[in-house]
């Protein structure tokens, strides 16, 4: 009988493993690219299902124009179409730009007036 239990244990164990595995989802990478005039203060990134914004991935930093700053996204969703929403200085002329995009299959996004 202990036999038995420890086999059935095991089995539970490595059916756990793997579905941990299986639940780790890749990091999504790619370049942003700020192709305004204007200062790009903020940027979110949240999964198109998701009714919030997530946090500001700038965080302190900004994007000046004809700027570049490699974005990663380690979430751990495993979905690749994202809502982008870019937030610019007070001083520009710009509005608040929103946009989707399938994060897994672009290497970069230039954010344009």
């Amino acid at each position: 009988m202990t036999l038995k239990l420890n086999y059935l244990l095991a089995a539970s164990m490595a059916a756990c493993v793997a579905s941990v595995s299986v639940a780790k989802a890749d990091n999504l990478v790619f370049t942003l690219k700020n192709g305004t005039n204007s200062v790009l203060t903020e940027f979110y990134a949240s999964p198109a299902n998701v009714e919030q914004w997530e946090e500001d991935i700038l965080g302190r930093d900004v994007l000046n124009p004809g700027e570049t700053a490699q974005v990663t996204i380690a979430d751990g969703r495993r979905v690749c179409k994202y809502d982008l929403r870019f937030e610019f200085s007070e001083d520009s002329d710009l509005d608040t730009t929103t946009d989707t995009q399938n994060l897994c299959e672009m290497e970069s996004y230039t954010i344009e007036e």
